[in-house]
């Protein structure tokens, strides 16, 4: 599904990767597993997830350390992370959130509630993902009508203007590089050449001067492109 919110499974169980699996893409989420640390620090270095979902006790590296590694990093510092956990004790529970873990919870858990909780995160992390509304300076996005207005006045956007520009929207001064855009609007399963991104951008670009008022769109030259 493109622009779903991607989710970075990290659990060296086999059974439990497989049901987890299984019911992240039936809610239609890209999904990404790991089976130990290390792997885990590879695929986020490749690509930032939307949330991580990570056991505690992991080979190589913990869960715990992979956890204080991606608090340190300016890039993944905000990424919301659930940590899943055999450990019950108080103790164990405060170590994880403090740590940087933003939820924690026991095994066994029940799926049912961990996707509430899952979809909690995302709607504070990607709100348009959630059907959400998203404003900033004079635009607003509304993810569920599927209405973007500036100033009040109603805009015309093509369905990938409108994925485009709720990525841009969701985090506000961020850089997105050509090829990241590709994986949110377009998604990963589909070739599409990075010129499109481009393209698009124009397009969207026009859709948004339409009545007129500054350029929200920055292109960072051999970079790509960020609102505001």
């Amino acid at each position: 599904m493109s622009g779903a919110a991607s989710i970075l499974l990290v659990e060296d169980e086999a059974a439990q990767r497989e049901i987890l699996t299984y019911n992240l893409q039936s809610e239609g989420y890209d999904v990404r597993a790991a089976t130990d640390g290390e792997e885990a620090l590879v695929l986020v270095a490749e690509q930032v997830p939307d949330l991580i979902l990570l056991d505690w006790m992991l080979p190589h590296v913990s869960g715990l350390e992979v956890c204080r590694r991606l608090r340190q990093r300016p890039e993944t510092r905000a990424v919301p992370i659930l940590m899943l956990s055999a450990r019950s004790e108080e103790v164990d529970r405060v170590r994880g959130l403090e740590t940087g873990a933003d939820d924690y919870m026991v095994k066994p858990y029940s799926v049912t509630e961990l996707m509430a909780r899952l979809r909690a995160h995302l709607r504070r992390a990607r709100p348009a993902v959630a059907g959400g509304v998203l404003e900033w300076g004079d635009l607003r996005l509304d993810a569920e009508s599927h209405r973007v207005t500036r100033a009040d006045k109603p805009l015309k956007l093509g369905p990938t203007e409108f994925r485009l520009l709720s990525t841009l929207m969701e985090r506000p001064g961020r850089v997105y590089s050509r090829e990241q855009l590709l994986d949110r609007v377009w998604g990963r399963d589909i070739y599409v050449d990075t010129r499109t991104v481009d393209v698009h951008v124009g397009r969207l670009r026009k859709a948004l001067m339409a009545h007129g008022g500054d350029d929200p769109l920055r292109t960072v030259r051999g970079v790509g492109y960020s609102l505001g």
